[in-house]
């Protein structure tokens, strides 16, 4: 009777341990490609090729701080010249938790070609120097 109680709080310590430290580390980037062409994302050393109207996204990435950038593949019939701008390069801060959604959109404008980017995230993304 005596060993009841603390044989109970070792087995309710040893559950929250193992249930509270999980290997996995939730967190994601997507590309989600809302343009007329197909982009490449190269992120982490992987060409990530996503055609029109689809997303990609990556996974249990470790902690820290990444690059990317993106290159257009395909473009519609009728493009002269192919420009990127916004979020179409840069960095990332990845930390436990975090989802980032970049988001690429076109125009296509007397044979100008326009991919642009945008970049939301769940964390904050801006770096604070000088502290």
């Amino acid at each position: 009777m005596k060993y009841r109680l603390p044989l109970l709080l070792y087995f309710l310590l040893l559950f929250v341990v193992i249930n509270g430290c999980s290997n996995k580390v939730n967190n994601s980037v997507t590309f989600q490609n809302l343009s007329d062409g197909t982009i490449l994302a190269n992120f982490r050393g992987n060409a990530i090729e996503v055609s029109s109207g689809n997303s990609a996204t990556v996974q249990e990435i470790p902690k820290g701080l990444y690059n990317y950038s993106t290159a257009i593949l395909t473009v519609p019939s009728g493009t002269v010249t192919k420009t990127l701008q916004g979020a179409t390069s840069g960095s990332m801060t990845i930390a436990a938790g975090t989802k980032i959604l970049v988001v690429y959109s076109s125009t296509l404008a007397s044979g100008s070609y326009i991919l642009t980017a945008s970049l939301s995230s769940s964390d904050d993304q801006s770096t604070v120097t000088g502290q």
